[in-house]
């Protein structure tokens, strides 16, 4: 029969937010799935939602003109840095616009307000 291990002290670690950014680049342009171009147009279609304050989602990217990314892991990483920077918040999730995927779960997005926009 297994036993499960307990370590009697927590391993201590570090973990540095913007080394792991700086590696998930990497190894995005490292297999050709990050086009800074399309990144470009993403962040640019966000910024555009986010000033609508209301919820959204990436398939409203791709209805307003945005092409399709060169490959589905690249929505992830524009939305989070939006947040990131304040642009976004999570704004819970809801069923996907897109008939591609039934009407899978996705994350859905709001603009952030702040004074100097309001």
């Amino acid at each position: 029969m297994a036993t499960q291990l307990n370590l009697s002290i927590p391993t201590p670690t570090v973990i540095d937010p913007d080394a792991g950014e700086t590696a998930k680049q990497a190894g995005m342009k490292r297999i050709g799935q990050l086009d800074p171009v399309w990144a470009a147009d993403c962040d640019k279609k966000i910024e555009k939602f986010a000033g609508l304050g209301v919820p959204f989602q990436a398939a409203d990217l791709v209805e307003d003109g945005l092409a399709e990314p060169p490959h589905p892991n690249c929505w992830g990483p524009r939305f989070s840095a939006a947040a990131r920077t304040g642009l976004i918040a999570h704004a819970g999730y809801t069923q996907s616009k897109r008939a591609t995927v039934h009407k899978s779960i996705c994350h859905q997005w709001v603009g952030v307000k702040t004074e100097a926009a309001a």
